[in-house]
């Protein structure tokens, strides 16, 4: 009789090295997702936000929407020089890719 098994059911292999396990340190993994805080002065703040708040492509994604409204209606008092100009460029090119990911993946976007 052949053997059957459910998705995730079978044989789990781990291997697992005392050394790595004991040198690294406590809370440096988070489910099983591994965060890096990097060099932060509070990664206990950056955690609470990322939890409690959203995660870094939300908040990006959230100040990109912000940012096409303000762009949308800047009216600068007089002109902009060639290095400005061409930072307004970029954001909008960049804004403009996000929007295209986000209408493939059916999400909301807005477009500058």
């Amino acid at each position: 009789m052949p053997m059957f098994k459910m998705p995730l059911s079978g044989d789990v292999v781990q291997s697992i090295n005392p050394w790595t396990a004991f040198f690294s340190p406590i809370g440096s993994q988070f489910g099983v997702v591994n965060i890096n805080f990097g060099q932060s002065s509070a990664p206990q703040v950056e955690q609470e936000v990322l939890t409690d708040v959203g995660s870094y492509g939300r908040q990006l994604g959230r100040m990109g929407d912000a940012l096409v409204v303000l762009l949308a209606h800047f009216k600068p008092d007089k002109p902009l020089s060639a290095e400005e100009t061409a930072a307004i460029d970029a954001l909008k090119a960049m804004l403009e890719q996000i929007a295209e990911i986000k209408e493939r993946h059916a999400r909301p976007a807005l477009r500058p």
